[in-house]
């Protein structure tokens, strides 16, 4: 009988540490109040907490699709030289810059990863290609 986190007979691999943290890169990038453009960030994993306080919040009760600007404002960790990132951020962000961040939080917190498995549409050769920091029609 194996006792939790006792080691099996497959624990000669290393298991790499888990990645909590992505970076990415904005297509069109966030404009601040001194027009300073920010594009480069980063976003963690989202905790069930992240996913479940939105509901509370009565922007979210009153329009369902206000729930990603909730939630992306928590899990974005950083964007460019802001000293901070909330739901005010992420709503005054370009729509393709959301959509982009709606894509990349499903592909991190779903996947557990930012690969995706690709094929060549001429020689049909299996690749894989990464995603953080990709931007549109580059991946």
């Amino acid at each position: 009988m194996r006792r939790e986190g006792s080691a099996g007979p497959q624990s000669d691999h290393r298991q790499e540490p888990l990645r909590t943290e992505f970076a990415f890169e904005l297509p069109r990038g966030f404009v601040d109040e001194a027009g300073t453009v920010h594009r480069h960030g980063a976003m963690r994993l989202a905790t069930a907490r992240d996913e479940l306080l939105p509901l509370r919040d009565i922007r979210v009760r009153e329009n369902p699709a206000y729930l990603s600007v909730v939630l992306l404002g928590r899990v974005i960790t950083r964007l460019g030289t802001l000293p901070s990132v909330h739901d005010g951020t992420v709503e005054n962000m370009f729509a393709s810059d959301l959509a982009f961040l709606q894509d990349f939080y499903r592909q991190i917190n779903a996947e557990g990863h930012t690969r995706a498995a690709v094929a060549c549409p001429h020689c049909e050769e299996s690749f894989e290609v990464e995603l953080a920091g990709s931007r549109l029609g580059e991946s």
